[in-house]
């Protein structure tokens, strides 16, 4: 099954890499940039979702490696887990320029990438981190809680269904609110603790 699963991400890290319809290729080509895919185990439990890769995590070719990756990391060493033990991607797998939010279009164009992902590793809980990853989410499962802001739901065990049976969905802020907003930053760790459950 190991197997399998690696040679099915590796087949989806080879469709995006060549995905020259993508509005964000050409930026990918012209800054020396990588299209980020995703790490972790192919078998893990829990999947962590971000928006979109920053600048360090496309140079590197890796999510969250950066600032919020560094917050991240130590989030997850909270409840016990490492980054090996999870699987972590984002929507869209090349980064916006400026960092700036991802649009409609380039949502819909990545979509089912991640949706394969999910398909693949079969997590049983699902971690989006900030709104742009809850929204798409939500709706992806069709969960009563659409159309709900992240400050109602955030730290909340939320109930999904696929055709695998039941699947956690816990919204979190993104890492990077650690950054602007103290309080903020305790409310991201205490959220966090959501997952002990399923470790």
């Amino acid at each position: 099954m190991d197997n399998e699963r690696i040679a099915q991400l590796e087949q989806l890290a080879g469709a995006v890499e060549n995905l020259t319809e993508s509005p964000l290729y050409e930026y990918r080509r012209e800054n020396g940039y990588h299209a980020v895919i995703g790490e972790g185990s192919p078998n893990a439990s829990i999947m962590f979702i971000g928006e979109a890769p920053g600048e360090q995590e496309a140079k590197a070719g890796r999510p969250f490696v950066g600032a919020a990756g560094r917050v991240l990391n130590d989030l997850l060493e909270s409840v016990g887990l490492r980054r090996e033990d999870v699987y972590i991607t984002n929507i869209l797998k090349d980064r916006p320029p400026n960092n700036r939010d991802p649009r409609p279009d380039e949502v819909r164009l990545y979509a089912p990438f991640l949706q394969q992902q999910i398909e693949i590793i079969r997590p049983s809980v699902i971690v989006t981190l900030g709104r742009f990853s809850m929204d798409f989410i939500l709706t992806l499962f069709d969960m009563p809680e659409q159309g709900q802001k992240i400050g109602a739901l955030h730290g909340r065990v939320l109930e999904a269904n696929n055709e695998r049976g039941h699947l956690a969905v816990i919204p979190l802020y993104h890492p990077a609110v650690a950054f602007y907003r103290q309080d903020q930053r305790e409310t991201l760790w205490q959220d966090f603790q959501a997952l002990k459950p399923f470790i």
